[in-house]
């Protein structure tokens, strides 16, 4: 049996399922198959953050269109998600990574944004009272945040179901052609049927980009994440550092989370991931440096997803070369915030072949 739909969408990740509950606001019927199931790597396990904060520059436009759907995220998807708007705030430790971070606020003043704005030692103290003497300043994004990574996945899951999605888990695509201005897509159950292809399958996706005769240099990484035994309450923002790799946030039940993109070794062929424990060695003694109260933590768990990075650092997001295909893949650990209004790009494009937003930057003939 062929099932037929507007839209076949490859990959069941935040933007696998955002482009699918985008495309049905707008009318049409999609089909998300997914080789495990909705959050299985990078979408479901990563640290959650929520930031505009530090982006790079081509991704700044979006990443501020994002962050006015994620203020209003229940309305989107009928969940807050558990989004807190917590603020971000990047730790400067010494005077050259002051004169970095305020050549970074000119740059993203330069481009017509002012939500990075730079602080002293004194207003450091005030948004960070346990923060490290040794800081000099930083860099804040006061309403940037975080929210559950693998609840947020799946609230867009339920709510693109909710307006006629449908979300195929366990199904792994085993090939892609196109006969008279239809997709066909091969899966381990039956064939799916389409006008419309969108790759968002994440560390697989140059696997489906090749499907489509399109080469992108991608690799698979896994990035780090441990969560320590509660402790009383200590930080609000979301804590990273201008020269070093951190990101650190405590939830409401005093657990703090330590990530930033220490990575671990990913196998796509038997999709899995396993531990650095030197790198999370290191990340810990970071925390510890910048927020001395992290010393007496106690880490009770570590774990790491499968997610694709790109050499330049951003994805791939836009038309195929090939008609009636589409790419969003390729966020390189960043992609979280993104979500929300790269489903709304994709199914602008999809429905009228153009959008209001600039992504000529993440065009997929970058790389050739």
């Amino acid at each position: 049996m062929v099932r037929t739909a507007d839209a076949v969408v490859i990959g069941g990740g935040i933007h696998g399922c955002c482009c699918a509950l985008h495309l049905a606001r707008r009318g049409l019927s999609a089909v998300v198959v997914e080789k495990d199931y909705v959050g299985r790597h990078a979408s479901g396990v990563n640290a959650g953050g929520v930031r505009r904060l530090g982006r790079a520059l081509p991704e700044v436009p979006l990443s501020v269109a994002a962050m006015a759907l994620w203020h209003n995220i229940e309305q989107l998807v009928d969940d807050d998600c558990q989004f807190v708007p917590s603020g971000q705030v990047r730790v400067a430790e010494n005077e050259d990574e002051v004169r970095g971070i305020e050549k970074r606020a000119r740059m993203v003043s330069d481009a017509g944004f002012d939500h990075e704005v730079v602080v002293g030692r004194e207003e450091l103290r005030e948004l960070l009272p346990t923060v490290s003497p040794h800081c000099v300043g930083g860099m804040v994004v006061l309403d940037d945040g975080h929210a559950n990574p693998f609840r947020t996945t799946m609230a867009f899951k339920r709510k693109a179901e909710s307006l006629g999605a449908r979300i195929l888990e366990q199904v792994r695509v085993l090939g892609i052609e196109r006969r008279q201005g239809t997709w066909r897509v091969q899966t381990s159950t039956d064939p799916l049927e389409a006008p419309v292809l969108i790759n968002c399958a994440g560390a697989w996706g140059d696997s489906v980009a090749a499907m489509l005769g399109e080469t992108v240099p991608l690799e698979a990484h896994a990035p780090m994440l441990m969560i320590t035994a509660r402790m009383p309450p200590f930080v609000k923002p979301v804590v990273g550092a201008q020269g070093r790799t951190l990101s650190l946030k405590q939830f409401a039940n005093g657990t703090v989370l330590i990530g930033g993109g220490v990575r671990g070794k990913a196998v796509r062929t038997t999709n899995t991931a396993s531990l650095e424990l030197a790198g999370l060695s290191v990340n810990a003694q970071t925390a510890a440096q910048v927020l001395p109260v992290m010393r007496g933590a106690r880490i009770v768990r570590c774990w790491g997803g499968i997610e694709g990075y790109l050499p330049d650092g951003i994805p791939v997001i836009g038309p195929s070369r090939q008609e009636g295909a589409f790419h969003a893949f390729g966020f390189s650990a960043h992609g979280f915030q993104l979500g929300p209004i790269v489903g709304s790009i994709i199914a602008d494009l999809v429905t009228t072949g153009v959008t209001e937003h600039p992504i000529s930057p993440f065009r997929i003939d970058r790389f050739n």
